[in-house]
């Protein structure tokens, strides 16, 4: 089984965060968020994960290196792909195509998800959805009497379906799937200027190919910072009972953590008033603070204010008042 992730978009609603970090290495409770994604994967599947495959932009040697460490941590191999042009999904996960072979599980980076259930590998597709109450704001899925997908239908401004496609793909043949997309680059099959991956999709449909619906139970975005906030929020719910979300050498001194929260290797946390809802990465000092529903970057510093649903970077130094804050790596604010 090979995972891949498209991620090579720029996260322009993330900013600042995303001007030093890519938006898929933001830590969602102690880990970055397309760890995140891949925990989720590996836990609906009993198949050896054999590859991990991130495209990606140019996020630089370090961030690369950070990707093909998580695909070490879960016994697989990592590869590194490019994409220099936002040219749509199809090409995106064209810019994998050796990566393309056999059965592939394809997740898109703004993507978490909750679930209880088991891969059906003998499928020849699977396409993961969640109930919403706006479907017109998404893509979604018309099924027939049977449960089989029969239609893909993009942003329906009538009602069709309320089943949204999460961005959460499996296909038995990666390579059936690579020689549609290829076929719209080859013939220059395009809507609105990209290549989609719902084209290739609709066409293997019309060949025979039988898609099945798999609804998780809860779909959370990280596509900005208060849904980022979110789903650190609903992942510390999630995982306080199976994870340990206290870390090594942390000093406590006349302070209060209300749990759940994530607290790092390091962190200093002194007449303060942590939680609920916060993570706090690795080497991070609060005091004389209020914090709530946010998350602290590594080596940040947090003193003397009261902040809620706030996201701060790495190495930030914040003094503030009571505000919701979202400061990038090394700002200050006093």
């Amino acid at each position: 089984m090979n995972i891949i992730i498209p991620m090579a978009g720029r996260g322009t609603r993330m900013r600042p965060h995303t001007i030093t970090t890519p938006k898929p290495l933001i830590p969602i409770a102690g880990k970055p968020m397309v760890h995140r994604i891949v925990e989720d994967i590996a836990s609906t599947i009993d198949q050896k994960i054999e590859e991990i495959a991130f495209i990606v932009g140019r996020f630089g040697e370090e961030a690369e290196k950070e990707l093909l460490d998580i695909a070490s941590s879960f016994g697989a191999k990592g590869k590194i792909y490019y994409q220099d042009s936002p040219l749509g999904t199809a090409h995106a996960l064209l810019c994998a195509k050796d990566s393309l072979d056999g059965p592939v599980f394809i997740a898109f980076a703004d993507t978490l998800f909750k679930a209880s259930f088991t891969l059906d590998m003998s499928k020849d597709s699977i396409i993961w959805t969640h109930k919403v109450a706006n479907p017109e704001a998404f893509g979604v899925v018309r099924l027939d009497d049977d449960g089989k997908i029969i239609e893909f239908v993009e942003k329906p401004q009538e009602f069709v379906s309320d089943l949204a496609i999460i961005g959460v793909y499996y296909f038995k043949d990666g390579a059936n799937l690579r020689d549609e997309m290829q076929f719209l680059i080859d013939n220059n099959i395009m809507k609105k200027g990209e290549y989609q991956l719902t084209d290739a999709m609709e066409t293997m449909r019309a060949k025979g190919l039988g898609y099945y619906p798999g609804e998780v139970e809860e779909w959370l975005d990280c596509g900005n910072k208060d849904n980022t906030l979110y789903t650190m929020e609903r992942m510390l719910v999630n995982k306080a009972s199976s994870e340990d979300l206290l870390g090594k050498n942390v000093v406590q001194e006349n302070s209060t953590i209300i749990q759940p929260c994530f607290i790092g290797d390091g962190v200093e946390i002194k007449n303060s008033v942590v939680g609920p809802h916060v993570s706090v990465e690795a080497g991070a000092k609060i005091e004389n603070a209020i914090v709530s529903k946010s998350i602290i970057g590594r080596e940040s510093l947090v003193k003397n204010c009261i902040i809620t649903n706030s996201l701060l970077g790495n190495n930030v130094d914040c003094q503030a008042q009571a505000e919701q804050l979202s400061l990038g790596d090394y700002s200050f604010k006093k």
